[in-house]
């Protein structure tokens, strides 16, 4: 079976990364494991039923990340 993922770059900020380095290694991921991760559990908590939950999901949390 042929790995059907498409390469995308992505720049994020230092403090980010060493944020989601951290995690990765707590939840025994590689940092590529670890993004893909999350962004399939937002999308997969975006979207409930075929719809999209409330508009707030949008608002981002106030984080000392950038």
């Amino acid at each position: 079976m042929a790995d059907n993922k498409k390469q995308i770059p992505l720049r994020v900020s230092a403090k980010l990364y060493d944020a989601i380095a951290a995690w990765a290694e707590d939840d025994f991921r590689s940092i590529n494991g670890q993004i893909e991760y999350l962004l399939t559990e937002c999308v997969r908590q975006r979207k409930k039923n075929g719809k999209y939950v409330s508009d707030q999901i949008d608002i981002p949390p106030e984080l000392d990340i950038e």
